[in-house]
């Protein structure tokens, strides 16, 4: 008896066409620009147009190409090991987005258990509430903690006025205010995660665990919490990576002593004009921020092929 070989099926066109436009995307518009960037990140400063060397000349032929390769180097690399303030500022960014992201996380997670847990009628207004801010520009809601935080500002008033206070707080220019101007503008984003995380839970599980007698705050930290950390993970995700690099809101309600990456990042292109130097910077800055995620994912998965 012959027997037939299974072949598997052969993609449509419109299919490959459909799996390849993701990768395209990312080829245009993250690929491409992070080795013009890199390339620019071991070039030369000059005083020219565009301000650095060695530029590229289709002209010349290869022979051109092959000397603009020759002059590159990791100079950059080696001066914001060797200069204090980068690291600095990047270690400064750590920590300022570290804390913003727990500090969100502890707030955010109230929000979104309360909003999962609300009757179903209300949960399209509360999500509606949540995203509104989004609705306004991010500068002018940037603009607008400026108007409330600074000494003369509606939360010094309102804390004069109920005789909380006896001065005005010095608020503004402040870490603090950077805190404040974080977990405000990122808010929304750990929230809606963890509620689409927290919304698919089996109410049904913390029902079994009442009927066995588990204690409400058991069956949260027992249940809850466990079923709820890929919403967690997620939202701290899309609050650290955005915050480890802002320009806006340190510039705005930080001090000349707040000390993040973007702000230095922002000097050396448009004030020195160090196109190189800055280059480097953002070159180092993502690669902080990508290595680790690539790793946390392929354990994740290992974590879920070893479970299945």
């Amino acid at each position: 008896m012959s027997q037939k070989k299974s072949q598997a099926p052969k993609r449509s066109l419109g299919s490959k066409a459909l799996i390849a436009v993701p990768f395209l995307w990312l080829v245009i518009f993250f690929l491409a620009p992070f080795f013009i960037v890199f390339k620019i990140s071991l070039s030369e400063v000059a005083v020219a147009i565009p301000p650095y060397l060695p530029t590229f000349d289709l002209a010349e032929g290869w022979t051109g190409f092959v000397e603009a390769l020759s002059g590159f180097s990791f100079e950059n690399y080696i001066w914001l090991i060797e200069d204090d303030l980068y690291w600095k500022s990047y270690l400064s960014s750590a920590q300022i987005a570290l804390i913003s992201t727990l500090i969100t996380l502890v707030v955010g997670y109230p929000i979104a258990y309360g909003m999962a847990r609300s009757p179903k009628e209300w949960r399209p207004t509360l999500l509606m509430l949540v995203i509104l801010p989004f609705w306004t520009s991010f500068l002018i809601r940037v603009y607008a903690w400026i108007g409330i935080l600074k000494n003369e500002g509606l939360l010094n008033q309102l804390l004069l006025a109920l005789g909380v206070i006896n001065e005005p707080l010095v608020i503004m220019n402040t870490d603090l205010a950077v805190y404040i101007g974080i977990v405000y503008s990122y808010l929304p984003f750990l929230v809606l995660p963890l509620y689409a995380s927290l919304e698919k839970l089996d109410i049904s599980l913390l029902e079994a665990a009442e009927d066995l007698g588990c204690p409400p705050w058991k069956a949260f930290w027992k249940i809850t919490l466990p079923l709820s950390i890929p919403g967690v993970v997620a939202g701290c995700f899309l609050v650290f990576i955005p915050a480890v690099g802002e320009f806006v809101i340190p510039d705005l309600l930080g001090g000349s002593n707040t000390l993040m990456i973007g702000k230095t990042l922002w000097v050396e292109f448009f004030s020195n004009r160090d196109w190189p130097v800055s280059s480097a910077v953002a070159v180092i800055l993502l690669l902080i921020l990508v290595v680790p995620i690539v790793l946390f994912q392929n354990h994740q998965q290992k974590l879920a092929e070893m479970q299945s």
